[in-house]
């Protein structure tokens, strides 16, 4: 990273940014082009290990090219905020981010329910009771971060 003062290194902290951000993004291998994905997540940390959720119906080419090629990037980012130096005659954004790696695979049946209600707790109180009868139309899938890195900028002048 080249601005290591904006890298965020603790596992714990870039857990924190994943759990504010509300759109995951994930970029596949698509015949010689990135195919890139804006997605609902839902995260389960379990001995240091994240893996993120995902959902969609049950077709479509991000199926097809995770098939292909189950390698995966994702980015996600939040706290966005334009900062104008009037002063410097300049602006900044403010923001936090993780970006990574790792290996997408399909959610068998038996998890599906638990990986569902792992999104679910995402977006609303532990808990919510969401309505069943789409799941049969729903393909849940996950990516096994193997690598991730997190990046924070704050207003300027002040101490993270």
């Amino acid at each position: 990273m080249r601005r290591s003062d904006r890298e965020v290194t603790e596992f714990k902290d870039i857990v924190k940014i994943i759990e504010k951000c509300d759109v995951c993004r994930i970029a596949l291998n698509g015949h010689g082009y990135p195919y890139i994905l804006p997605l609902n997540f839902g995260m389960k940390v379990e001995n240091d290990t994240v893996t993120l959720y995902f959902h969609g119906a049950n077709e479509g080419t991000k199926y097809h090219f995770m098939k292909e090629d189950n390698r995966a990037s994702f980015e996600m980012d939040c706290g966005h905020r334009l900062v104008m130096e009037k002063e410097q005659g300049n602006c900044t954004m403010v923001y936090e981010s993780v970006i990574g790696q790792g290996r997408l695979e399909l959610v068998s049946e038996d998890e599906k329910y638990d990986a569902l209600c792992i999104l679910m707790d995402h977006y609303h109180q532990a808990g919510f009771p969401f309505n069943k009868a789409v799941m049969p139309s729903t393909t849940v899938f996950k990516l096994v971060v193997e690598s991730m890195t997190g990046k924070r900028r704050g207003l300027p002048g002040k101490k993270e």
